[in-house]
Parts: C-alpha cells; sequence; structure tokens
C-alpha cells in the first residue's frame, strides 16, 4: 500500500547515516561473534573487546548475557586487572 504524498513527509524514514551506523554495528557484531567462537585463537584483550561489543549491541537478552558473563569470567582468571590489597592490611 502507498502512502499519501502528505503522509509520506510525516512518516520517519531511515536517514543514509543511520544505514550507514546500522551496517557499521552489524559489522562489528560479525567480527566480535567471530572472536568469541575463537576464543582461543585470541587475546584476552581482544576478547574483552569483543564482549563489550555484544553486550552493548547483542542482538538478543540472551546473547548479551553471554558476553557479560564471558567478561566476568575473562576478568576473573587475569591477574593483576585489579589493585594488588595493601601487605599491611590497608586498603
Amino acid at each position: 500500500m502507498n502512502l499519501p504524498s502528505h503522509l509520506k513527509r510525516l512518516t520517519p524514514s531511515k536517514s543514509k547515516g543511520d544505514q550507514i551506523r546500522q551496517d557499521w554495528i552489524e559489522e562489528r557484531r560479525r567480527e566480535a561473534r567471530i572472536v568469541v567462537a575463537d576464543m582461543v585463537h585470541h587475546s584476552d584483550h581482544r576478547l574483552r573487546l569483543a564482549c563489550d561489543v555484544l553486550i552493548r549491541h547483542g542482538e538478543t537478552p540472551e546473547e548479551r548475557e553471554d558476553a557479560r558473563i564471558l567478561l566476568v569470567v575473562l576478568d576473573a582468571k587475569t591477574p593483576g586487572r585489579l589493585p594488588a590489597p595493601n601487605r599491611e592490611g590497608r586498603s
């Protein structure tokens, strides 16, 4: 069904910039999924970046939650990411 011309002006349309941004996000999401799927061959830093992308731009709540959990696991296994406690027991 075609809209009358006076209604076409009122309907929001995707601008060229919006489409370019969406394409860019889809490409980053695809790359992040590749990194996570082959995580044995990637550094923890790159995995963290991939998880950040999927947490922000994952298509489903499950994908975003899985990326968040993987990020927690990466942080837990990497010593030195958090400041060491003071030896005298003070923070």
